[in-house]
């Protein structure tokens, strides 16, 4: 059974950054297409980045571009997710997600495995 394990969600003041990091298990990272989804307080989860097995495509969400960007380390079967002048509105638990697809979607149905995901809170 694939398993996704996120790390490096917390607290930071607005303005602030922190690291995400995916580490995939039992498969290897290539296999798949990989992206963050976030669900914040009474809201709908999100695409928030993807990115393509060779790292030659990336897409982000309207809300974070030019905030956040997602890479890949496929030695390392690890995703990642940089979040610089993180706001308010960025408190979510964001999730790590795996699909097999050929092409880069933002849909979460297309994903075939998820993460357990990782508190992320912006506030003063």
């Amino acid at each position: 059974q694939v398993t996704l394990v996120e790390s490096g969600g917390g607290l930071v003041q607005p303005g602030g950054s922190l690291r995400l990091s995916c580490v995939v298990f039992k498969s290897r990272l290539t296999n798949y297409n990989m992206a963050w989804f976030r669900q914040g307080p009474g809201k709908a989860r999100e695409f928030v980045a993807g990115i393509g097995r060779q790292s030659l495509t990336t897409e982000y969400g309207a809300s974070v571009t030019g905030r956040f960007a997602i890479s890949r380390d496929n030695s390392a079967n690890t995703v990642y997710l940089q979040m610089d002048d993180l706001k308010p509105e960025d408190t979510a638990v964001y999730y790590c997600a795996a699909d097999h697809g050929l092409r880069l979607v933002t849909l979460e149905f297309d994903y075939d495995y998820w993460g357990q995901g990782t508190q992320v809170t912006v506030s003063s």
